[in-house]
């Protein structure tokens, strides 16, 4: 059986259980089954862990399903989430796969660099949020998929078409060659200034 990932981040800096119970509904989990997805790996940060055991805890009582899906989930990688995000890329046994993220801009741009489809799904309970503005940006730029925490399975198969048509990153600046520029150079490029 080929394997296909979703990986799901919540970040590092502040806690998004939102997004945490949204991949684990019932309906979501039947959305990865029937898209042929066979592992849903949650980078859930420090109080996410008991949101998984509680989960874990309904399906031996039979009181929710994983849809055969199989279930892991750790806190943090301190050496980056590079390794994770790469396993939702096709390979010889393996389906390509989608990134979920919250909207925060280091998560984003980790993505986009590694070149995987991505969800991003803004923590609207942040102060000064600037998560809903990045991910719409993306979104309409053609690198991203901008999810919502009460329809993900419409992100998951709007992905399935994104992944045909979105942008790589970084973005091609009108054929001049950065070197030179300096420090000044790389950042435009990165955020996606051109001459």
């Amino acid at each position: 059986m080929t394997q296909r990932v979703c990986f799901v981040t919540i970040g590092a800096t502040a806690a998004f259980d939102q997004l945490l119970h949204a991949v684990l509904t019932s309906q979501f989990l039947q959305t990865l089954q029937a898209s042929g997805y066979t592992k849903l790996l949650l980078q859930y940060g420090s109080a996410g862990h008991s949101i998984l055991k509680a989960f874990e805890a309904k399906v031996v009582s039979g009181e929710a399903e994983n849809h055969g899906i199989d279930i892991s989930g750790f806190d943090f990688n301190k050496l980056g989430l590079g390794q994770e995000m790469s396993s939702v890329k096709a390979a010889e046994d393996r389906a390509e796969g989608v990134v979920i993220s919250h909207a925060g801009s280091g998560s984003i741009l980790d993505a986009m660099r590694i070149d995987v489809p991505l969800i991003a799904v803004p923590n609207t309970s942040l102060l000064h949020n600037h998560q809903v503005d990045l991910a719409e940006e993306l979104a309409r730029q053609g690198y991203l998929v901008h999810g919502h925490l009460d329809n993900l399975s419409a992100a998951l198969a709007e992905s399935d078409v994104l992944r045909k048509t979105r942008q790589t990153w970084p973005p091609q600046s009108g054929g001049a060659d950065p070197s030179g520029r300096g420090l000044a150079g790389v950042m435009d490029d990165e955020m996606g200034f051109y001459d």
